[in-house]
């Protein structure tokens, strides 16, 4: 994603987080809603990881760090419904982290790494990451 204008900044998930990633965060434009409490806010999608995703919204969500909603991410037909965990924010940018996946939203992050990492040495290496005892 490149700026709309000189002003603008790209802020990236390790400029957010600061930490080094076990899990490579592929950039993935969706349409994304966060939902929590009842309410539903329509947000972008910056990028996205086993582990977590990175989203960028106009107007700031009213959810403390700590706090547990739902990411609907859009992938043609299907909504992946995502449970994860506010970790961190700075200004318009939110980080959070995957809790858990069903097979199908599973499934899909599977073949959206894939399909951008381009090397299976590198997926079986996040999958290692993500379930170690196996």
């Amino acid at each position: 994603m490149t700026p709309k204008n000189k002003k603008e900044q790209v802020v990236t998930a390790s400029d957010v987080s600061g930490d080094r990633r076990r899990f490579t965060r592929i950039h993935f434009d969706a349409q994304t809603e966060i939902c929590h409490a009842g309410q539903q806010q329509s947000v972008q999608l910056m990028d996205i990881s086993f582990n977590g995703l990175l989203i960028q919204c106009e107007t700031p969500l009213a959810i403390q760090q700590g706090t547990e909603i739902e990411a609907r991410i859009h992938i043609g037909d299907n909504i992946l419904h995502i449970p994860a965990v506010l970790t961190h924010h700075r200004n318009n940018f939110y980080g959070f982290h995957i809790e858990r996946l069903d097979i199908d939203c599973a499934t899909h992050l599977h073949r959206l790494v894939e399909l951008n990492l381009g090397d299976e040495t590198l997926l079986k290496r996040e999958l290692e990451h993500l379930m170690p005892n196996l």
